[in-house]
């Protein structure tokens, strides 16, 4: 345990910033799985859909800094790729 005022200090930031952080990781983590289990089902519209939130979520976690902005372009490419070919099968 730090024993440096500083170092608390710090230690009390790096908790809160993880809680924090967490929040938003979580919810892109659950809205990717979200699509690719819809993806699996073949439900246009709704698989549509939940591409397009986990998108929006990949965004608002790189803007935060929670995630790495290309580690968050990399999964949403790989999402849109396979939403394209899945629309492209179903036609």
């Amino acid at each position: 345990m730090a024993n440096i005022k500083s170092a608390i200090k710090r230690n009390k930031q790096n908790e809160k910033r993880r809680q924090k952080n967490r929040i938003f990781r979580g919810s892109a983590r659950t809205a990717v799985k979200k699509a690719r289990t819809l993806m699996e089902e073949s439900d246009l519209p709704a698989m549509e859909k939940a591409t397009m939130e986990a998108v929006s979520l990949l965004d608002k976690a790189a803007g935060k800094g929670v995630l790495h902005k290309k580690n968050a372009a990399r999964r949403k490419s790989r999402l849109m790729r396979r939403l394209a070919a899945l629309q492209k099968q179903n036609k």
